[in-house]
């Protein structure tokens, strides 16, 4: 039995429409209405599960008018279902402006885990994932892309963005022409689906394999950025030599700061280091 009032954040398929939760599935049967980004699409999704609970629409262009009919609903008990195309709501997905005003509003919300596109691609990309940014889509202006493709000249983490079939070359070319011909990426398209693919490489490389094929272009994308490598130039070769010793008898975060604390360098950096060694 589910409390009343409560507004549910619902995860749901990204592509393969097994990757939905049991709790997911009762959540959806038992709420008085599902709110959702498009509701063609997600009434798809119910039906294939024989789920009849009525869908009302929120996206970008409604999200404020319709905020304050659905937050009238909660506060008269009723319970709401948020749920978006594919994956987990307000991800990359419109929901913020309404999620807030019902915390706002003293109404509970609950998260139900589930698909993620970004998490599903990170974890079998195979960069570092020790720390990772979520960067969403980037910009549609040449220049604010620009911007944004150059502020990871110095960014160590792996990056996470989404990207559109038709603006996926187009941003490799200019990653190529900023970060360099050798930065490595991984690029995942149609998670989860019959035609799942992985590839990575150089920006070079994964450029020339999108051109190589029109297929290749399909379908929409993750694209991950490897952090930019720490230098050494300032790392003797004493300290990366103490760094390795210590890897092999300590955990790699003790090692990097005890070297640290040995040559007077920074942890961070150490530990870094240590990651690519």
């Amino acid at each position: 039995m589910i409390e009343s009032g409560t507004l549910f954040i619902v995860a749901t398929p990204i592509g393969n429409l097994e990757d939905i939760t049991h709790r997911a599935l009762r959540t959806l049967a038992e709420v008085d209405l599902v709110a959702a980004e498009d509701t063609r699409h997600s009434q798809k999704l119910l039906q294939h599960y024989s789920i009849s609970t009525r869908l009302i629409s929120l996206h970008d262009h409604n999200e404020a008018q319709r905020s304050k009919q659905l937050i009238e609903k909660l506060s008269q008990g009723e319970t709401i279902a948020l749920i978006s195309d594919a994956g987990t709501p307000l991800i990359s997905d419109p929901g913020y402006g309404f999620v807030s005003q019902c915390r706002l509003a003293g109404i509970k919300v609950v998260p139900l885990p589930g698909p993620c596109a970004a998490i599903t691609a990170l974890c079998a990309a195979g960069l570092a994932t020790d720390k990772f940014k979520f960067a969403g889509f980037l910009p549609v202006k040449a220049v604010a892309k620009q911007q944004a493709i150059q502020n990871l000249l110095s960014e160590t983490m792996t990056t996470v963005f989404y990207e559109s079939p038709r603006r996926v070359v187009d941003t490799l070319e200019l990653m190529r022409n900023e970060l360099g011909a050798d930065r490595e990426v991984v690029l995942a398209k149609e998670l989860t689906k019959t035609f799942e693919t992985f590839y990575s490489g150089t920006t070079q490389a994964c450029l020339d394999w999108l051109k190589e094929d029109a297929n290749h272009q399909r379908g929409e994308f993750v694209l991950m950025v490897a952090g930019e490598k720490p230098s050494q130039t300032n790392i003797s070769a004493e300290a990366l030599g103490l760094l390795k010793l210590l890897m092999k008898e300590l955990p790699l975060k003790k090692a990097a700061a005890l070297t640290a604390e040995q040559y007077g360098l920074k942890k961070n950096q150490l530990y870094q280091v240590g990651l690519e060694l």
